[in-house]
């Protein structure tokens, strides 16, 4: 009897997903989307005009799963189920994606302080015949934060490739209130439902 192939492949450069994978035993190869090719980007992650950011965070996470699947495709790669993911921060209807400078870090985390936000992690799984898609909310509140520890956390490496500019996982931690939602997503990868759609794809979990 062939043995059953629990492998995926994850389109995703996050190494907070990686090791999010790791964690329920998932097994992967990586499919890495490319940023700067002479075409731009493999997938733009440019917010179109009106937006909202659930659309915003499912449409991406679709788009990076189909890029990804025709990539195994194009290169007769064994067939898997590809996982992608996307997700964004919002609060008073803006969306707050990754900070290009400290001053757009800074920015963000001043918006922040003392409030509740959104974390909206979308994740999609495409296989040969399946085209599956899962947004998660959370709540974040922040406490009230001092200019001194904005700056502090600023000057670190942590902000800056994190949507909202700053990272559950990290020194961030020490910001957040309340959760109200999954910490995983928050990190970048919601567990219940990612296993929920790999369950949907074939691959055996407990």
């Amino acid at each position: 009897m062939k043995p059953i192939d629990r492998k995926i492949y994850l389109a995703s450069k996050s190494p907070r997903r990686r090791e999010l994978l790791r964690q329920i035993g998932v097994e992967f190869e990586l499919l890495t989307l490319r940023n700067d090719t002479p075409r731009g980007p493999d997938v733009t992650e440019l917010v179109h005009p009106g937006e909202a950011a659930i659309d915003y965070v499912a449409r991406v996470a679709n788009e990076k799963a189909a890029f990804g699947w025709n990539m195994v495709q194009h290169r007769r790669l064994t067939l898997r189920p590809v996982l992608a993911a996307d997700t964004t921060v919002t609060i008073d209807g803006h969306i707050l994606g990754k900070p290009a400078s400290p001053a757009e870090a800074m920015e963000m985390l001043e918006r922040l302080s003392g409030r509740t936000h959104q974390v909206l992690t979308a994740i999609a799984v495409h296989h040969t015949d399946m085209q599956r898609q899962i947004t998660q909310v959370s709540q974040v509140r922040f406490a009230k934060l001092s200019p001194a520890s904005i700056k502090a956390y600023c000057s670190t490496p942590e902000p800056y490739d994190k949507a909202g500019g700053y990272g559950l996982q990290g020194m961030a931690a020490l910001f957040v209130e309340h959760i109200e939602g999954s910490h995983s997503g928050i990190v970048g990868l919601p567990l219940f439902e990612t296993a929920q759609l790999l369950r949907e794809a074939g691959i055996p979990l407990a």
